[in-house]
């Protein structure tokens, strides 16, 4: 039997800000009685409680497995430094939010990253939980440490630290995971804590680091990547989720009792994007695209609400705005919903897909805030080099159309330091800027109207055809910025509409060094986390100084500094620390893409337009599944 530790934790609860986070019992929380289950899961979003509760990952997660017989899954979330603190005075462990129970009585303990920002929050709620700092020292009376999410697809810099990584979609993979370890179990755990792990390796969709020597050159490159045990596969496929109707979760989603950063009752409506923006990450590694069917996101969203009582819902996916049918979804929501005033909200929308009549449903039944396009790019030069297919005059026109309705706030987001990216392409942002303010007075026939320019600094990411190319330095994109900013504040007709927000270069080093780092950087991160790093995504809690501290603490050691990881060009031949994980993406197809964006030459999204053998539908053996067929009910069709 697991103990609850809430009876130590209670008394510490009025000595920490926002106690309320850490006691649970949320609207739609489940807690089964341990006895009764045989495989037990600690899910954790590595990060607040505020961030990590409205986590669609994890909330997914958490209900696909205790709806299982004998399974039970529980949530853990970053506790702040305030109650770390006291819970090492007074030897509490990190504990689930259901039924405070140590997380290191659980069988698996897997973490969601959507962000490698999160990594030194990973380490301290291990080594709170009693659970050996790296995987080698474990024993099978600990959890099976387990990676998955976004950032999960390198996840080389902390292979030290996992037992096993998962890549792609969870739904299936959790579920196939837990009849392993059910299995393994009632065998009475023969082979020990070894043979667990090589059983879920061989299937080819668990990834287990220990499983795999990485040989360097004397340059510091990787020679090769190679299995070091009979039947373990050479490369591991990512999990795809092919009929999104068939997984209709949350269906209870879990309703807050502290104040979160999202409010409101989400439906992921897609899967998967081709738009093929080059920076992006999410959009390669989702592919194929996957839609819920018209009737398949109405039923979730009644049973939601209904579950619920919030009086908001969020339409997501990567691009809410391309779903076959999203005039006749956001249609039909806003009439259902009409009495109840329901308000439905898109994440930001590409400007080529906005229209009026859409951006009306969306705000019939609720507050109309301002309207959020990303560019991305400041020029159109650079803009068909990240094959963001989208002209300063379809901007101007969709932003004109938003002002001469009504609107009086719009938000921009770009990037700075893209590929080939010069000052000039840069400085355009404030060009393109002051021409909506102009434009926008002009239809609106008012001054009372503002842009916000939010910028963010570009960073390779792994799986896109961006993956060999060198980042900006911090130095390099705090002087483009400071240009930028200085542009925006001199015009005296316009700059005063403009507002600007952006990061300075520091944590996008931080996220690079990370994002396309190799086992050699597990060495960073521990001395980060020993030194008492945590909470690196957010900005108070950042330290730039400390990461590069530790760096050049223990990477000499290995040949390699910060730069080699961040600023240096990778060419065709070398080795990437991912190459073994499969995305279904052909690494020769990302280098073509890299060599046109290199050109500035576009490619159209594949929905529309024949296969460009990108290899994912043949190698992951699926297919782009879209509508419409004009119906109420939208039979999903296959795109060959």
């Amino acid at each position: 039997m697991s103990e609850s530790v809430f009876p130590q934790l209670e008394a510490l609860l009025p000595h920490v800000q926002k106690p309320i986070q850490y006691v649970g019992g949320e609207l739609n929380s489940t807690v089964k009685p341990w006895e009764s289950c045989d495989v037990r899961w600690a899910l954790m979003y590595p990060d607040a409680y505020e961030v990590g509760l409205p986590n669609q990952g994890v909330m997914i997660l958490y209900e696909v497995l205790n709806e299982q017989e004998g399974v039970l899954a529980e949530r853990t979330y970053s506790v702040w430094p305030d109650l770390e603190a006291l819970m090492r005075e007074h030897d509490v462990p990190q504990f689930t939010v259901d039924s405070h129970r140590p997380v290191g009585d659980f069988d698996v303990f897997g973490l969601s990253f959507s962000t490698e920002l999160g990594y030194t929050n990973m380490l301290t709620a291990l080594d709170l939980a009693g659970i050996p700092l790296e995987a080698k020292d474990r024993t099978e009376d600990h959890p099976v440490v387990l990676a998955g999410g976004h950032a999960a697809f390198n996840p080389e810099p902390i292979a030290d630290f996992l037992d096993c990584a998962v890549i792609g979609d969870g739904e299936q993979a959790v579920l196939d995971i837990t009849r392993i370890i059910r299995e393994w179990k009632a065998e009475g755990r023969p082979g020990g804590r070894d043979e667990l792990l090589f059983r879920l390796a061989r299937t080819g969709n668990v990834y287990v680091p220990k499983f795999y020597d990485v040989e360097y050159l004397a340059d510091g490159r990787i020679a090769r990547v190679v299995p070091n045990r009979s039947g373990v596969p050479w490369r591991v496929s990512k999990h795809t989720v092919m009929d999104l109707d068939e997984w209709p979760y949350p269906k209870q989603p879990l309703v807050p009792l502290a104040e979160t950063v999202h409010e409101r009752m989400s439906v992921e409506i897609f899967r998967g994007c081709t738009r093929g923006c080059r920076f992006c990450q999410a959009g390669m590694i989702t592919r194929p695209v996957r839609e819920r069917s018209i009737t398949g996101i109405g039923e979730m969203v009644e049973k939601g609400l209904k579950a619920t009582g919030f009086e908001e819902v969020g339409l997501l996916s990567l691009s809410s705005a391309d779903h076959t049918e999203i005039g006749e979804v956001a249609k039909g929501l806003a009439d259902r919903y009409e009495e109840d005033k329901i308000g439905l909200s898109l994440p930001s929308t590409r400007v080529d897909a906005f229209n009026i009549d859409l951006a009306n449903e969306l705000t019939r039944n609720g507050r109309r805030s301002g309207l959020t396009f990303a560019p991305e790019g400041g020029s159109e030069r650079i803009r068909k080099v990240i094959n963001k297919m989208v002209s300063e005059e379809d901007l101007i026109r969709t932003v004109a159309t938003a002002y001469g309705n009504g609107w009086r706030q719009v938000k921009l987001y770009f990037m700075c330091g893209l590929p080939t990216e010069t000052d000039d392409d840069v400085l355009q942002i404030a060009d393109m800027a002051i021409n909506v303010i102009a434009k926008g007075r002009e239809v609106s026939k008012s001054n009372d109207i503002r842009c916000t320019v939010s910028i963010g600094g570009f960073v390779p990411k792994p799986h896109t055809p961006f993956q060999w190319a060198p980042q900006l330095s911090a130095e390099e994109t705090d002087a483009r910025l400071a240009k930028l900013r200085d542009k925006i504040r001199g015009d005296k007709k316009y700059g005063r509409s403009i507002g600007f927000r952006y990061h300075d270069g520091k944590p996008g080093i931080v996220e690079g060094l990370l994002s396309r780092g190799d086992r050699r950087i597990g060495a960073v991160i521990r001395a980060v986390y020993e030194s008492g790093g945590r909470f690196d995504g957010w900005r108070e809690h950042f330290s730039y100084d400390r990461w590069m501290e530790c760096a050049e603490k223990t990477l000499p050691d290995f040949g390699v500094d910060v730069d080699w990881y961040t600023t240096r060009e990778r060419t065709y031949e070398e080795v990437l620390p991912w190459d073994h994980l499969d995305s279904g993406l052909d690494k020769d197809w990302l280098w073509e893409d890299w060599q046109d964006a290199l050109d500035e030459t576009e490619v159209e999204d594949c929905r529309w337009t024949p296969c460009f053998d990108c290899g994912v539908c043949p190698q992951m053996g699926t297919e782009i599944q879209i509508g419409p067929t004009g119906k109420k009910l939208l039979p999903l069709t296959v795109v060959k």
